[in-house]
């Protein structure tokens, strides 16, 4: 087998891949090794894992790509460990130790803990991130050790369970299940967790357990995608609609269809709807979304002809 770096002939591919991001790999990493695999023209993901991190990375392909926002907002779901009584620069097992202090926890004192720290929540984003301040991303500031202010930010913690881990190597750890809203970093949660419990942690282990609707027990990992033959790793790909799922669906005949691709807007006697996903009959196929106000179905982000063209051809 090739190996990347090697030159492919690329080709249009579209849909969804649920990656199982593995230890060690940037997002943007996996991301490129599953495009060589694919023989991809266009990739992108739908918002970063850390490479201390693994779990649910969704990759968008070719038409897929226009929709990879929504998944950025998209709700998460992480299970982590966080080693007790030591903090680091980074927030994680990955920096350098700024202290250590002793542990001293009762589980009563972790269950007002977790119950302190469910709801809606003010986090001060970490240094080591990707946020920007004047077009320069924060980690990159961290890493020429200066420290720039960060406004706290709002996010929600739908759910949130601490255990207390007894038998972990690195010292006494909790484990932390959680479901929570976008901009939730869950480094800075294991780490305002330690503060609360009074003796400081990092993160030791972070697994990301769902997204947006997809879940771990839908992913494929780098290796086991590797071992496929090429139709065997284009049969995991899920469709561009996979995406719009909680979408309002609309489906319009041959005539509006065309228009609508055009950026058209169509009237009908929809109810309003932020969100619509908009499909064709003649064939049956993703168009694009749209909104519906009035009566109007307003398209705003529409899939081209040449790309509607290759999706129903790669049925075939």
């Amino acid at each position: 087998m090739a190996v990347p770096g090697t030159r492919v002939q690329r080709r249009p591919v579209h849909g969804v891949l649920l990656l199982d991001k593995p230890l060690g790999f940037s997002s943007n990493q996996a991301l490129q090794k599953a495009k060589w695999l694919l023989r991809a023209e266009k990739a992108g993901h739908t918002g970063t894992l850390d490479p201390l991190a693994t779990g649910v990375l969704p990759l968008c392909f070719g038409a897929a790509t226009k929709f990879s926002q929504l998944h950025l907002d998209a709700d998460k779901c992480y299970e982590a460990v966080a080693r007790l009584g030591v903090r680091t620069t980074t927030g994680d097992a990955e920096g350098s130790v700024l202290s250590e202090r002793a542990v001293h926890v009762t589980p009563e004192q972790v269950a007002e803990v977790a119950h302190r720290f469910t709801g809606p929540i003010r986090q001060v984003p970490p240094m080591h991130s990707a946020l920007k301040k004047d077009g320069k991303a924060l980690y990159e500031y961290a890493r020429e050790g200066i420290e720039v202010e960060r406004p706290a930010r709002d996010v929600t913690i739908h759910s949130l369970t601490l255990a207390l881990l007894d038998d972990v190597p690195d010292g006494p750890s909790i484990h932390i299940t959680v479901s929570c809203s976008k901009g939730t970093y869950i480094r800075t949660l294991g780490e305002d967790i330690g503060e609360a419990l009074g003796c400081g942690a990092h993160l030791t282990a972070l697994r990301r357990t769902a997204t947006g609707g997809f879940t771990a027990e839908q992913c494929i990992g780098l290796q086991a995608l590797e071992a496929m033959t090429e139709d065997e790793r284009h049969a995991r790909l899920m469709p561009a609609e996979a995406l719009l799922a909680e979408h309002t669906r609309v489906t319009l005949g041959a005539e509006d269809a065309r228009r609508f691709t055009t950026g058209l807007s169509r009237r009908g006697t929809w109810a309003d709807a932020e969100q619509v996903a908009v499909f064709g009959t003649e064939p049956a196929s993703l168009l694009g979304t749209a909104r519906v106000a009035d009566g109007a179905l307003l398209p705003t982000r529409l899939l081209s002809p040449p790309e509607i063209q290759q999706i129903l051809e790669s049925r075939t």
